[in-house]
């Protein structure tokens, strides 16, 4: 039994003996490491609302510098950098140099670019109803387009984006689509001589259900590859406003353009919301400012360009065709039916009254 006890205390010993050299070896975290680890910079990280902080934004195009939404940008480096005497700079990166539609909205969700510019549609990947404006027929006229995006309806559906880090910062525009088609097609009369096309869409779920209601087949490809694809026959039709057809010269490519107007394609000027929230209130400001000038003069630019334009394709040697649009309202109502529960009622109905 002694020799029990004296085991069991041997045991007891070794134990608290153990015990006390882990508690010597573990020490407690170091100040000063702790804040390095923080700032991701060993604690050389600049203030985020540092006025001084030089900051370098980058804008990626999908399409080449002639593009009215290019030009528009040019206002707001321009403001941009003088109101800030340098301080930030304004990099225009076109003709998809920094990546395609789809890319560039990666790149703002990732902190991999700074800005862009690109059809609403395309951000409906991420939140659904901001494409709502893209619905077939849903707008006659510019002022009307207008009002509905600069609206509080559009301004809540937008803020749903700020999850994937994209701040919406003004409303560009593209204009209202058409639809051109090859010498091999001939023109668009009527919503029969749609029937079975292969037509050539971004990447846009109203967009390809409106042409699917119209009897064609859509199919996405990126822009910048769209010229080269139309020049070697692999579609027979393509669809886009009238100033992306002049500007980008798919005139070259395509024989006949049917002034159909069957979607309004908005285009959201974005910005990183992790770049937006580290700027200080006076540079939000600034960029606003700059973000709305930029808007007036790109909607100025597509509203005279839509209007213009049309007789320059004719002289560029397009023909013209000006379709019953009644007829395609008819054919696309359908559209409204298949979005209605991924829309909700209450944002359907509303646009049912625009």
């Amino acid at each position: 039994m002694r020799n029990r006890w004296i085991a069991i205390l041997l045991v007891c010993s070794m134990i608290l003996s153990c015990a006390a050299c882990s508690m010597k070896k573990t020490k407690a975290p170091d100040e000063k490491s702790t804040k390095e680890q923080a700032s991701g910079q060993d604690g050389k990280h600049k203030d985020p609302k540092d006025p001084n902080e030089k900051i370098t934004l980058r804008i990626g195009f999908s399409t080449d510098a002639s593009d009215p939404r290019v030009e528009a940008s040019k206002v707001f480096q321009s403001m941009v950098e003088e109101q800030t005497e340098g301080r930030i700079t304004v990099e225009l990166h076109a003709d998809g140099e920094l990546g395609s539609d789809a890319e560039l909205i990666q790149g703002i969700i990732d902190g991999k670019v700074e800005m862009t510019v690109s059809s609403a549609g395309n951000f409906a990947n991420y939140a659904t109803k901001v494409g709502v404006s893209a619905f077939p027929f849903l707008f006659s006229n510019f002022e009307d387009a207008w009002a509905f995006m600069d609206g509080e309806e559009e301004r809540k559906i937008e803020e749903e984006l700020e999850e994937y880090n994209i701040k919406v910062l003004a409303h560009f525009d593209n204009g209202f689509r058409c639809v051109t088609t090859s010498k091999k097609v001939g023109p668009i009369q009527s919503v029969a001589d749609m029937e079975g096309l292969k037509i050539r869409t971004p990447e846009n779920q109203i967009v390809m259900e409106t042409l699917s209601a119209l009897g064609a087949n859509p199919y996405v490809l990126n822009f910048t590859e769209l010229y080269n694809a139309l020049q070697k026959g692999e579609f027979d039709a393509q669809e886009n406003p009238v100033p992306i057809i002049y500007n980008h010269k798919l005139y070259e490519v395509q024989s006949y353009l049917a002034v159909t107007n069957h979607s309004y394609d908005a285009m959201p000027f974005v910005i990183g919301n992790d770049i937006w929230e580290q700027l200080t209130e006076e540079d939000q400001e600034i960029l606003q400012t700059a973000a709305l000038e930029a808007q007036k003069q790109n909607r100025q630019m597509i509203q005279t360009q839509t209007a213009e334009y049309v007789k320059k394709l004719e002289k560029k040697g397009m023909t013209i065709t000006y379709p019953d649009l009644e007829e395609f309202k008819q054919a696309t109502t359908k559209v409204y039916d298949y979005f209605a529960d991924s829309y909700g009622e209450e944002l359907m109905n509303l646009l049912k009254n625009q």
